[in-house]
């Protein structure tokens, strides 16, 4: 049976995340994000992940998205190269569709457990940052509601009003089992219940 995981910010190559994370060098951090992703995730499985996958071109990853299992999928971060805030971001979309199934820069989705109730997808938060000031602004989804599974904001948050963050620095285990959202949006759901 096929599972859905999401997750963000792997940063695929960038030296200054490598380091943050604790790594020595870029490949250590790149096995690391292998070894989490397959550690759950098989080839029938789908992910998505929620942007910034690398800073580097698509072709310079590819390496990278061959070992990793399961059906790939790409929601574009403000450091990937076809975003559309990057410059002749058109031109390098083709260079992503060799290496994830899609390539858009927000969409939705039903979680197991919540038929007909639509959770969007975006690498960036209605609101909020890691840096103190809201960036990309243009780019962001309006809050008129509805979950949103996003990532960006690292270690700043992992549930922030109706806002999910699946983010590698939230989730450092693995990628994060669609169901495992569901529950963590009914518990909060519920919690908010009982505190009205």
């Amino acid at each position: 049976m096929s599972r859905v995981f999401y997750s963000s910010d792997e940063h695929h190559l960038h030296d200054l995340v490598s380091e943050e994370r604790g790594f020595a060098t870029v490949e250590d951090h790149t096995e690391w994000l292998i070894d989490r992703h397959n550690s759950v995730v098989n080839k029938r499985d789908t992910v998505f992940f929620l942007g910034d996958f690398t800073l580097k071109h698509p072709d310079a990853v590819k390496h990278i998205t061959d070992r990793l299992l399961g059906r790939k999928h790409l929601i574009l971060g403000n450091h990937d190269k076809a975003h559309p805030s990057m410059r002749r971001a058109h031109m390098k979309v083709r260079s992503y569709l060799d290496l994830f199934q899609s390539v858009q820069l927000h969409g939705w989705t039903e979680l197991p457990g919540m038929p007909g109730r639509r959770v969007l997808l975006s690498h960036l938060p209605y609101d909020g940052d890691h840096e103190g000031r809201d960036r990309h602004t243009q780019w962001r989804l309006r809050d008129e509601g509805l979950w949103l599974l996003c990532g960006h904001v690292h270690h700043a948050w992992k549930v922030r009003g109706n806002q999910i963050n699946v983010g590698v620095d939230q989730w450092p285990d693995a990628p994060v089992l669609a169901d495992d959202l569901a529950a963590l949006i009914r518990e909060t759901e519920a919690a908010r219940g009982s505190d009205a």
